[in-house]
């Protein structure tokens, strides 16, 4: 079975930073591109970055400047790095992985991003003042 599970999350103070990581058994990330997503006040999935599987990246603009995205192939692990966090980043934060994962046209109806082949159960960021 395929199971991609996050870690990370937790309470920091805004200003802070967390590190996500997401972990992938029975699937590799070679092929494929990896992405962060996370639930909006209005409930939808709003894409937060995205790796390509030839390394390129895209950040929605609320986050670019603050947060990194990075793969490790060896470990089959993707991480999100949360620096400068605010309260407005408090959301649940879910990894998705898919052989193409879209850019630009709009979030998904709900989180997880089950259009997608493959999805984390999430784990919750909380930045308070």
């Amino acid at each position: 079975d395929v199971q991609l599970v996050e870690s990370g999350g937790g309470s920091v103070q805004a200003g802070g930073s967390l590190r996500l990581s997401c972990t992938a058994s029975g699937f590799t990330f070679d092929d494929s591109d990896t992405a962060w997503y996370r639930q909006t006040p209005g409930n939808e999935c709003e894409l937060v970055s995205t790796i390509s599987s030839d390394g390129a990246t895209y950040y929605a603009d609320s986050v670019k400047g603050r947060f990194t995205i990075s793969q490790d192939n060896a470990k089959n692990t993707m991480y999100l790095q949360m620096n400068s966090l605010k309260p407005e980043d408090t959301s649940v934060y879910y990894c998705a992985a898919d052989r193409f994962i879209p850019v630009g046209v709009g979030n998904f109806p709900l989180c997880p991003p089950k259009a997608l082949d493959y999805w984390g159960q999430g784990t919750q960021v909380t930045v308070s003042n």
